[in-house]
Parts: structure tokens; sequence; C-alpha cells
């Protein structure tokens, strides 16, 4: 008999206590509010017949749906810059069917081992592996799948993709009925049928056709393992897209399969043996025939890649519009530019080598969108995109780096720099000696920065180069927009001894047009969905960064301007409105460039050729300049012309636009050089152009220092306000560390470079002599500096050869 108390008046029960004791009315102290086991146990059952119920009702509720209908696949369509006319079309679902029976057991094997190691024995669902991904999903850590081949299979053959937790969770569901309905064979050849391989190739069959030209029963146990290990990113693990992670991918399938017990050593080592299976070269369809098939390649390729993340798989079948950047009235142009180079096929004089390579790009600065672009006559013919994947030593274009890394350091365009050739800067080339020579060693005195960008000096713009440091135009090409690394810090950089694609050096002046802001260069403008929903859509103009400041950028501009307006580019003048750019020719003429633009439109005309190994190779000249006394192409004779034909009707319909306003340095009287004998004319301003207004007032006199000995010619010099380069020469005129001569004893702006020749002493390898001997004037490289004056190309000699403009 339970005992009871009185309180008040009224008898309690005592003992008599609720299930859910909560809070606990017999204890006082805070362990009151601390749940009983009773209510923890309690809990915990709800909690677990709540889900019991929940998954029983799921599994229940949920049948397996017939398979997807192949023709419920939805055809892609690309569009040009106008967003109405149609450029392309993705709609290749090549599937053949096969038997599972047929295989050999390593193609399927190859796939499980590749995918999901378990498959032979697990029920269909991996819950650790959903528990890990849960799990790491919940920390923020990025989306992780754990799908096994079932559950793969169950998305591509009955239910689509699904990435929301309910959806994944039927998914899970429906791979265990399927397991239980279905043999693993009948499961693994209904996904080896179903599953994208890249190429446009749905199923095994299409796969080993597009990969090896062979039927899949024919397939090798290394051809299996490479075409199941790039299932994950068949586009971008393509052999013929990047051969590494295809090989490796392949060995990783292929010790899978070892392990696994799906091969024996003897066929692993086989297959080692025998090296990675090459694939055969990859044919598009018909859609990319013709120029406009690297447009459509480039489309295919930025879709699949970060941000947009469209693979090729749901490109050719879920009915998506894509808009491009491409104008069709300006890649007209571009293709109507390229297709004047002569040619033998239609029976033209001089016409170019088969090996010619010529390609074409332009890039609004506004947003970085490409707005045309020339990389082949034929995609199907050559999948070699010129414009994206060929590259060319840069020439003089790449001087406008280092003139933008000078004024970034204080550097103004009105500095005097010796300008004379050839030039020799000791310790310059990797701590060994490097002469540089100008066009044909034509000697331009003592020039300003203007004319020395205008006329594509290279002894000038060496020494600035050497003065503002190599690893400076390095770092500014970067920041331009060329591919970081492909600009080595050596003081030769500057004559564009690295190669760049046509792409990426019109993305760098591009930048320049957009008075240094920088933007990403794209070919997609817009995606947008069977639904009518916007996928994506390109960054506009806020989107660009800021990568130099405006007056560094209008001096820039002013100078590239002189180029059209008085040097090599002044073909380009015909075009009728603000323009700039840059000539450019490697050594030897194995490329040659014309890099310009306006203030709305940046333009890169750039020619190469290759020889039978694929080796770059002089251009053989063609059309007019095959028969001039001098035969050869150069940055300033096709590229130039032909950049000004395309520009005058990519143009056309857009706005004139300005510069960044700029005060140009007032002119000076240019010292008169000791003169190379040439035929052609320099392009010095006649006495009667110069202002009326003197000069001298500005100006300061050199101090003649010949005969000094050196530190004290440089106090001197220093003294009235001149910088002071020095190399040294073997001489038995003066002693050792005495000046032998000077580049200038006229009257020069303040901050100009006097050059002097220190001597080193009596050359120890010479007898000496009564009296002085001549030294013999050097004989120019023909190689390397047989080019005239403003000739749009040009070298330099030793070890490091230049290039010029």
């Amino acid at each position: 008999m339970a005992r009871s108390t009185r309180t008040n008046g009224r008898t309690t029960p005592r003992g008599r206590r609720r299930f859910f004791n909560y809070p606990r009315s017999h204890v006082k102290s805070f362990r009151r509010w601390l749940p009983s086991w009773r209510v923890v146990v309690g809990t915990m059952l709800t909690g677990v017949a709540l889900v019991a119920g929940v998954l029983v009702a799921a599994w229940v509720t949920t049948d397996v749906p017939t398979k997807l209908p192949s023709v419920g696949a939805q055809t892609s369509t690309v569009y040009w810059g106008d967003g109405t006319t149609e450029m392309g079309k993705y709609a290749s679902e090549d599937r053949t069917l096969v038997d599972y029976e047929t295989l050999p057991d390593y193609v399927g094997n190859a796939v499980v081992a590749s995918e999901d190691s378990t498959f032979w024995t697990n029920s269909g669902v991996d819950f650790r592996g959903i528990a890990r991904a849960f799990y790491n999903n919940l920390k923020g850590g990025g989306r992780q799948g754990a799908s096994t081949l079932t559950q793969q299979y169950v998305e591509r053959y009955y239910t689509d993709t699904v990435t929301d937790y309910a959806g994944k969770a039927r998914e899970a569901i429906l791979a265990l009925k399927i397991t239980q309905q279905q043999k693993k064979e009948v499961i693994l050849g209904n996904y080896l049928n179903t599953i994208y391989f890249g190429r446009g190739a749905y199923g095994i069959q299409a796969a080993a056709q597009k990969y090896y030209g062979v039927n899949a029963a024919d397939l090798t146990v290394s051809q299996a393992a490479m075409i199941s290990g790039i299932i994950p990113n068949p586009t971008n693990w393509d052999p013929a897209n990047n051969p590494e992670q295809a090989e490796h991918r392949w060995k990783r399938s292929l010790d899978n399969m070892l392990k696994d017990g799906h091969i024996d050593k003897a066929q692993y080592d086989e297959a080692i043996g025998a090296g990675f299976p090459e694939a055969i070269p990859y044919v598009k369809s018909d859609k990319y025939a013709g120029p406009t098939g690297y447009l459509l390649a480039m489309v295919e390729k930025e879709l699949a890649s970060e941000g947009i993340d469209i693979s090729e798989a749901d490109l050719t079948s879920k009915g998506y519009q894509i808009t491009t950047t491409i104008d069709p009235a300006m890649q007209k142009a571009a293709v109507d530019t390229i297709d004047t180079l002569p040619q033998e096929s239609r029976g033209d004089d001089n016409p170019v080598s088969p090996n010619l390579r010529a390609a074409l790009v332009s890039i609004d600065p506004n947003d970085g969108s490409i707005r045309a672009l020339y990389g082949g006559a034929d995609f199907l013919q050559n999948q070699y995109n010129n414009a994206t994947l060929g590259a060319a030593q840069g020439g003089s274009t790449f001087k406008p780096f280092t003139l933008v890394a000078a004024l970034e350091n204080g550097h103004t365009l009105d500095e005097r720099y010796d300008g004379n050739s050839p030039m020799t800067f000791e310790g310059a080339n990797d701590g060994g000696d490097w002469k540089v020579r100008n066009f044909s060693d034509h000697s331009w005195g003592n020039i300003d920065l203007v004319k020395a960008t205008a006329q594509s000096v290279n002894t000038v713009y060496a020494e600035l180069n050497i003065e503002t440091g190599p690893d400076k135009t390095a770092e500014v090409a970067t920041r331009l927009g060329i591919t970081k690394g492909k600009v080595a810090p050596n003081a030769s950089n500057v004559l564009g001894t690295a190669t760049v694609t046509p792409l990426e050096l019109t993305n760098a002046y591009a930048t320049i047009a957009a008075g240094g802001q920088k933007a990403t260069p794209h070919i997609v403008a817009k995606v947008v969905d069977a639904r009518g929903n916007v996928k994506y859509e390109a960054p506009g103009a806020d989107k660009r960064t800021a990568e130099f400041d405006t007056e560094t950028m209008a001096a820039t501009q002013y100078a590239l301007s002189q180029v059209v307006e008085q040097g090599s580019g002044e073909p380009a003048k015909a075009l009728g409105r603000p323009a700039a750019g840059k000539t450019g020719t490697s050594n030897e003429n194995k490329s040659a460039w014309f890099a310009g633009f306006t203030p709305g439109l940046a333009t890169v005309v750039g020619l190469y050729q290759t020889g039978p190994e694929n080796e770059q190779e002089q251009i053989t000249p063609f059309g007019k300049w095959a028969n001039m006394n001098n035969p050869e192409i150069t940055g300033g004779s096709w590229p130039v012309e032909a950049w000004t034909s395309y520009m005058q009707a990519a143009t056309a319909n857009l706005p004139v636009g300005e510069f960044l306003p700029y005060t140009p340095p007032k002119p000076k009287p240019t010292e008169t050089p000791t003169e190379t004998p040439t035929e052609e004319p320099t392009e010095e301003a006649p006495a009667t152009e110069e202002p009326e207004e003197p000069q001298q007032p500005e100006n300061v006199t050199v101090p003649g220092v010949v005969g000094m000995e050196s530190r004290a010619a440089r106090a001197q010099l220093e003294a009235a306000g001149l910088k002071v380069r020095i190399t040294e020469e073997f001489s038995d005129q003066q002693p050792r560390g005495f000046v032998i001569s000077q580049s200038s004893m006229s009257e020069v702006p303040p901050g100009s470079t006097i050059s002097l020749v220190v001597s080193k002493g009596v050359d120890p390898g010479q007898q000496p002599t009564e009296e002085p001997t001549e030294e013999p004037t050097e004989t120019p490289d023909p190689a390397t500096g047989r080019r005239g004056p403003g000739g749009g190309g040009g070298g330099g000699g030793g070890t490091n050869p230049g290039q010029g403009g």
C-alpha cells in the first residue's frame, strides 16, 4: 500500500510518476532539467519508428519507372552574336546497342574497376559512401557524390540527373529494387549501352569506334582501361585534349583491374609494357566544316569549363540556346581578309607556302568578348586552331610591355637614349655580352622613346629593359594578358623571344586599349535552358580588373599611336580613325605580326610557317613582297595591310572614339648619328616642322669627358643631370679605366642617357703596334641585320638574337 503525505489538508500519493517525467518533479537541483533515460529511450524509439515508417512508405510507393526514351533528347542551338542567326547545332547521339554476352569480361570489368569496385557484391547502394558524402556536404567541404555504378545506371536509364537529397534518396531506393529485380550482368550491360564516353559516343560500341576504330568486342585490355578511365570527364580527359590525364586514368584502371582480380599479372604486364594505347584522331561531324568549326569547338570547350559546367553529353541532349560573342559581319570580314593571301589553287602569282599558318583575332576591350576569330580554313581538315593553339615568337610586339614597365617605374616618353647600332651590353645575357642591332644596323642617334617606339629601335629598348628590369617586363606581360610564365625575366624578352598565341596577344593589347582594365576573353555570351531560364551570362565591363593607372596607359596609347602616324605601322593610317599598334617580326622572319587597336576594338593579325617536322621556319615571301629587291615578310608588310583592310570593315558601324588624353612631349632636335649608309630615307622631321619656340633652355650641354677617368667622368655627367651607361672594350688609345668615346657632346634634355666606352687596356691577344690600328667596321650578320629602317623587322646578333618590328 502506497504511503501518502498530507499537505494543506490534501493527501498526495507517493511513488506515482509520469512516464515522461520531465522536468523531473522529485529532483530539486538543476538535474531535474536533465532528461531521464525513459525520455531519451522514448524519443529515440519514436524517431526510429518514424524513419522506418518513412522508409517503408517510400519503398512501397516507389516503383521502377520505364526507361528514358532516347527520342526525348533535345537539340542545342548555337547563335551568332546577334542572338538570332544560327551558327550550328549539337544533337549527335551516336549509339549502337551491343549484347553484354558478346563482350570480353575485361571490358565490363574495366568499367567496374574504374567506377565501382564493389559492384558485383554490393546491394546497389554504398551506405558508407552516402554517410561520408553527407557528412562532407554538411561541413561545407563541397558537394561530394557517393553513387554506385547501379545508381549511375538508374540516373542515366530511368530518372535523369538529380542533385537534391529527396531525388538522391529515391535514386538509392530504385538502385536497391533494381538490384533485386535484375541480374548484375543485365545492369552492367544496360549501363555500358547508356553511358556517355565523349566524342559524341553513347555506349561502349560507339566509344570503341570513336577512340580506336574497332568494335567493342575487339577492344584490348589496355584500350578498355583507357575508355573506362575517362568516364567521369570524357571531354576534358580525352587523350586529344589532355594526354597526361588520360594516361593517368588508364594506369589507374589497370591497377584497379589487377588489384580486384579482373586481370592477371601477365595481362597487366603486357598492357603496361605496350604503353599507352594512342587513340585515333577525332574527326567532328560536318557541322564543324570550314572556319566556323573552330568557333563551335571553342564554344563547346568554354561551356564545359568551370563556371558554366555544361558537359558535352548535356549539350547534345538538353536543348540549350547558346548565344556567342561573335559578330557575323566581323567574322565575314576576318575570313575575307585571310582569303586575300595568294593561293596556288586559285592560280595566284607568288602564292603562299602550303605550310603557312594565318590567324586573326578581334576582342572588345570593354568586356573581353571575342568578336571575330580566324583559326584555320577548315576544322574538318585540320583541328589545330591557329588562333588559340598556334604559338610563335612575338617579336617587337613585346616592346610595349617594357614601355609600360618603364613608365610605371618613373620613366617618361621624352627621355632620350642612344639609338646607334650595333651596341653591346656587357653581362646582360645571363652574365655574358649581348650584342643588339637595329634594322640593317641603322643608327638613329640620341632619340626619345616616342621615336624609338615608332621606329622599333632595338638598341634603345634593350637598354630601357636593362634599366627597368626584365622581370618587370615579364610581370607587365602577365598583367596585360599573356599566360603567366611564358615571358622569361631575361634581357632579350623585350625583343619578343617568347612564343605567344594570337588570342593572348590580342588580350594584352585589348587591356592597353581599355586603359589598363583587363577582361577575360570569352566566346559564350549567354546560355538559356529548354525551360527558358538563363543558366549563364558572361561577365560585363564591371567585372574587369584594374591592372594599370590611366596615366601610364595614356602615354602607352600615345606612343603606340605614333607607330601608325610615323613608324612601321604607317599603312594603318588609312583606317581614318584613331589607331595604335605595333609591328613584330621574329628572328629570321619566322613570324610576322601586327597587333593594334582602336578605342573600341583590339585586333591581332599573325603569320608563321612550319616545316616538315612541325618546326617553325622562315616565311616564304609571297605576293608583291616576293618581287621586291629584298623579298621578305615582316610585320610591316602583309600583316599591317591585312589589319587595316579588316578593321575598315569591322569598325564601319562602331563609334569613332578617342584614346585617353595625353599631352605629348615637345619635339627635341635629334643629334646627328654616326650614320650607317642607307638608300632608304629616314623619317626625321624637316627643319621647317620644328616648333617656333626655342628649345635650348630646356636642354643641358653634355660635358666632354673623353680621356677622363671613368669615375670622374660619371660624376661630371650626373652632376649635369644626365644618366650614364658604361661599356668596356680593349683599346690601346687610352689607359685602362679611362673614357675612349661618348655617345653625345651636344645639347640634350635633362635625364638623357649618355653612353661611355671605357678602356679595358690593351688586348692581351694582340701585339702592340707603333701607331693605333683602325678597328675594322663590323659586317652586319646577314641573318639578323638585313632589314632597312622602319621595315617592320630586324634582329640582334649574339647568343640572344633580338627581334625587330
